[in-house]
């Protein structure tokens, strides 16, 4: 369906050579893979929990939202092995349809190990590898902070990713923006964590700025870790590893009943208002999905608009929050 899917500006000139550039084509909704593979925060255990991710896949494909990002990161890299072993699955038509990010978090050491020079081809080839592909559609700097990297650095390193085919598309902060115009690659995508449990990029002008700039701002946690998902309550809080921010969950009531009339209203999910919420203010949300019902309800996000009097009823209760050593914006 046409309303479901935007463009992320590739890369077509490089160092004065044309090259295959074709803008990428994304769903306005995409799906977060941190907790598929990740035992530590999420509890991942294959045997029980691979058959719901792949319903979850099937589900969110069949919705037209096989958008997916993960991270080398996302259990030590078996996200990445758990969306290749779908992707074999897939039948080609449908897997041709199928969108893939990935990141790499700036650290020296990884998983125990040095990596010199930074390894962003490296750890982008072995992204590849543990997807089974030759190249992904989008590839993305893991952090706010570069640690002991320079932006010189990381931008030369993701365009020669992208004049080698590794990636078609490459994404970060709004500051990499011009490190990476020197080699005629655009900036595509900035990751902010943007939800209405945390409306900080909206205020701080970031989101805006995006915008001006042609930069697809891409939403993480914009269900705040399910606090607005409407499971959670003060009497069935969520488990004390799934931190955002600081408030109780109580301070999510008067929020969580104004979102409750409106899905009720448009008979929807709670986390389908939230989500359409983010796709309102110009971004594409990432929102996880670890079985099949919960893909549902994201998708119940596509279709429908909030109107601008529902908007003004859930800013009413918003929560701006700020910054942390994780975060510019």
């Amino acid at each position: 369906m046409a309303y479901t899917r935007i463009a992320i500006r590739a890369c077509r000139i490089f160092a004065g050579h044309v090259i295959d550039g074709k803008d990428v084509a994304v769903p306005i909704l995409a799906c977060g893979t941190w907790a598929w593979g990740d035992k530590g925060l999420w509890g991942y255990d294959e045997e029980k929990d691979f058959a719901n991710v792949e319903r979850a896949w099937t589900s969110l494909n069949g919705s037209g939202i096989g958008f997916y990002d993960t991270a080398e990161v996302y259990g030590k890299g078996e996200s990445e092995r758990i969306i290749g072993k779908l992707l074999k699955q897939t039948p080609s038509e449908q897997r041709s349809q199928v969108i893939i990010a990935s990141k790499w978090l700036p650290v020296p050491i990884l998983h125990g190990r040095w990596i010199p020079g930074g390894g962003i081809e490296g750890a982008l080839r072995n992204s590849l590898k543990r997807l089974g592909v030759e190249t992904i559609d989008l590839y993305q700097v893991h952090s706010a902070w570069t640690y002991f990297y320079s932006f010189e650095t990381i931008a030369k390193s993701l365009a020669d990713c992208v004049k080698k085919g590794l990636t078609k598309t490459v994404g970060q902060m709004l500051h990499m923006r011009d490190a990476l115009k020197k080699y005629n690659v655009p900036l595509a995508s900035n990751q902010v964590e943007f939800s209405l449990a945390r409306t900080y990029p909206l205020s701080s002008g970031l989101i805006e700025a995006c915008h001006e700039n042609d930069i697809v701002p891409l939403a993480y946690s914009p269900l705040a870790m399910g606090r607005l998902t409407g499971k959670y309550s003060a009497q069935n809080p969520p488990p004390s590893n799934r931190r955002f921010g600081n408030l109780p969950i109580e301070s999510y009531e008067p929020l969580l009943d104004v979102m409750r009339t409106i899905a009720e209203n448009h008979k929807v999910s709670c986390s389908a208002v939230a989500l359409n919420y983010v796709m309102a203010k110009g971004c594409i949300p990432l929102s996880g999905a670890k079985n099949a019902k919960q893909a549902q309800q994201n998708a119940q996000a596509l279709g429908w608009r909030l109107t601008e009097e529902e908007i003004t009823q859930l800013e009413t209760h918003q929560k701006i929050g700020g910054t942390t050593f994780w975060q510019k914006g």
